[in-house]
């Protein structure tokens, strides 16, 4: 969920546009010549195989090989070194925030005249995520990363707190924590989470991202997210929040006893807190994300991925054709979910059926997924850039300097708005203002 893909660049040129006929077209769009079609799919999806040998039992003409893959950039890396030399598989695993990169590289293939009615079976927001902010497909949407509020239903009650409800109301809960006993406090803010930061940005009503034919937009330093970084600044700077990064030993321990009693995450944080913090199985709950204006439900995502057909595969309909099968017939969203634990992308799957019951750890809040289902349905439509890595390095960089600095946060926004256009800039692409 935190991609690194400054090297992933590698063939993103002046020439090679993000929507280019070359990224659009490919050898399968050439006439079949019958016979039986040999599929490979690169993925990290636990238990993959699994679904997949459905897909073969029942379709004897086209066989699809699995091949498992390590996540993020390595994966990507790996898509491109083959592209560029001709022999990728014909569908692999895409982050979102990668799959730019992956279409503006030429690597996949533009799906739209295969899809179907593929685009009925997802939310408005995380279809946006395949298109790039145009009519085209470019995957076919599997997981989702829908945010929410986690928050320790037992100490809320012993230090009688109320849920907040809006961001308004969530600083006056961490002044009330902080006063109520001085060794908790409400949540942390994490330099080193960039993706949290993205999916708070995008509820906020940020799109850090545009493009216009071959021209991109760069907006980081919008209203939205300059709100968002000076929210958190004044928390950071009061003390009414931790500012240790997550994904730490002391960040796992204050989980664990208490010392922070609510994050602000997304949909697979049962699985966290359920490794990181086993001592507190059964004593949390959700919430929908606090709103920045009363009477409103929106929500962004953290994390998510795609199925994409390589723009070199020989099959790019049949391959199509089992990516659309595999992330909404109902047998093989409910294998995706019970071999390889994912949060399904396809609205139909998200509750009921595979996810009937709660995660164990939430064994006490029954309603999980059907909240889950909701908060979903009402995720930011966002629009990725080919250089998020950057925009995520220089991030983990300007935030964790702003920390140990005891300094504002609206300049690190600055820095990482100047670095992705300059990066853009510096690799040839076209970019606007």
């Amino acid at each position: 969920m935190k991609p690194k893909f400054r090297a992933l660049l590698l063939a993103a040129t002046a020439g090679t546009l993000l929507l280019s006929s070359a990224s659009a077209c490919g050898s399968g769009d050439a006439a079949e010549t019958g016979g039986k079609v040999e599929l490979t799919f690169w993925s990290w999806v636990p238990g993959i195989d699994k679904v997949v040998a459905q897909w073969n039992t029942a379709h004897p003409d086209i066989h699809v090989t699995v091949s498992k893959q390590a996540q993020g950039d390595e994966e990507v890396t790996k898509v491109l070194t083959a592209h560029k030399a001709g022999n990728p598989p014909d569908l692999f695993q895409a982050e979102y925030q990668a799959l730019p990169t992956l279409v503006s590289n030429g690597a996949a293939a533009d799906l739209t005249k295969h899809a179907g009615d593929a685009k009925s079976k997802f939310a408005p927001g995380v279809w946006s995520t395949i298109t790039l902010g145009t009519d085209a497909v470019y995957a076919i949407p599997q997981d989702s990363g829908p945010m929410m509020l986690y928050y320790r239903a037992d100490l809320f009650k012993d230090l009688g707190l109320q849920v907040p409800t809006t961001w308004d109301e969530f600083a006056q809960v961490a002044k009330q924590v902080k006063q109520k006993d001085p060794k908790r406090r409400l949540t942390t803010f994490s330099a080193g989470d960039p993706g949290w930061f993205a999916g708070l940005a995008q509820q906020a009503g940020a799109q850090w991202f545009g493009v216009s034919g071959d021209t991109w937009s760069v907006h980081v330093d919008d209203p939205a997210t300059r709100k968002l970084a000076d929210y958190w600044s004044g928390l950071v700077a009061a003390g009414d929040v931790d500012s240790q990064p997550m994904y730490t030993p002391e960040w796992n321990k204050a989980l664990n006893d208490g010392t922070l009693i609510a994050w602000p995450s997304a949909v697979w944080g049962p699985g966290v807190l359920a490794g990181n913090a086993p001592d507190t199985a059964g004593k949390w709950a959700i919430a929908e994300l606090p709103q920045w204006t009363a009477g409103e439900h929106k929500t962004g995502s953290w994390g998510g991925s795609s199925t994409a057909v390589a723009a070199k595969s020989k099959h790019i309909a049949q391959a199509t054709q089992f990516a659309v099968w595999l992330n909404t017939d109902p047998a093989a969203v409910t294998g995706l979910i019970t071999e390889g634990g994912i949060y399904p992308a396809a609205t139909a799957a998200q509750s009921g059926g595979a996810l009937a019951k709660p995660p164990a750890f939430f064994s006490n809040q029954p309603e999980f997924y059907t909240l889950a289902q909701q908060f979903a349905g009402t995720a930011a439509g966002v629009t990725w850039g080919p250089n998020v890595n950057v925009t995520y390095a220089t991030y983990k960089d300007a935030f964790a300097k702003a920390i140990t600095g005891r300094t504002a946060f609206g300049p690190a926004v600055d820095q990482m708005q100047k670095a992705t256009v300059d990066d853009l800039k510096k690799n040839g692409f076209k970019v606007s203002g």
